[in-house]
């Protein structure tokens, strides 16, 4: 199959989490190095850094993604194989095909579209051990690295527990589900996906005094017309205009 580089935008699922508006992620990955200042007297010109963006285990608004794509840094064309739509979610159960940990079942935590990377919860693992001395033992972190999809892991099929391709289709009611291209068995979407920092699901979400309420939202509150602000206000209040304006030229 052949491989291209992929330079897709942020990941869907971890902005989800982090509820961050789209325009502040657009604004960390913009790679900015120099513009002139916001002021009537300088033309607007920006410069922007002239490389491809590194993707790695850091989001891309954090400050570790900066500090990996600064200017001076030196990083290797990375090679992704293009899926054409995202099928692993957080909270899928999957099972290792590579590595020490093959064979073993475990849930999805973290989610790089960019790299096609996922981390499975307790697998794959990476042992370091920290402050240890002679009067003290340390402690050791456990950090779960990436997995490579769908070369180091695939889905698990809920039927008989064993991996499996999967297929998107559409059911009878129109909606797109997943399907086991072995069994035919529709794998869900796990509701963990759907979690945020505000909320764990949407169904059992408690509407505050500042949220804008469903209600609201179907209401049309702005209908676009073909008039003036100065219109609309003598339109509301009952003004008419009889005055007859003089001719104006534009040049």
């Amino acid at each position: 199959m052949r491989l291209s580089l992929i330079l897709r935008n942020s990941s869907k699922l971890p902005k989800n989490y982090t509820n961050f508006p789209d325009r502040f992620v657009r604004r960390q990955t913009e790679f900015i190095e120099w513009e002139t200042p916001k002021l009537p007297q300088y033309q607007r010109r920006t410069v922007r850094w002239r490389k491809r963006a590194h993707y790695d285990i850091h989001r891309p608004w954090s400050q570790e993604f900066q500090n990996l794509n600064a200017p001076n840094m030196k990083l290797p064309v990375i090679y992704v194989q293009p899926i054409k739509e995202w099928f692993m979610f957080r909270g899928d159960r999957v099972e290792i095909l590579n590595g020490k940990d093959k064979g073993k079942h475990g849930l999805v935590n973290f989610v790089v579209e960019e790299r096609n990377w996922v981390c499975v919860e307790g697998l794959n693992c990476d042992y370091v051990k920290q402050n240890d001395s002679q009067d003290y033992y340390g402690f050791i972190t456990v950090n779960e690295k990436p997995l490579l999809v769908p070369r180091d892991v695939a889905l698990v099929d809920p039927s008989d527990q064993k991996p499996t391709t999967i297929e998107w289709r559409y059911d009878e009611e129109g909606n797109k589900v997943r399907v086991s291209l072995r069994t035919g068995r529709i794998i869900p979407i796990p509701t963990v996906a759907q979690e945020t920092i505000d909320f764990k699901m949407k169904e059992i979400y408690i509407e505050q005094p500042k949220d804008t309420t469903a209600e609201h939202i179907k209401k049309v509150s702005f209908v676009p017309k073909i008039k003036t602000f100065e219109m609309e206000i003598m339109d509301e209040m009952g003004i008419k205009e009889e005055r007859i304006p003089y001719p104006m030229f534009w040049y």
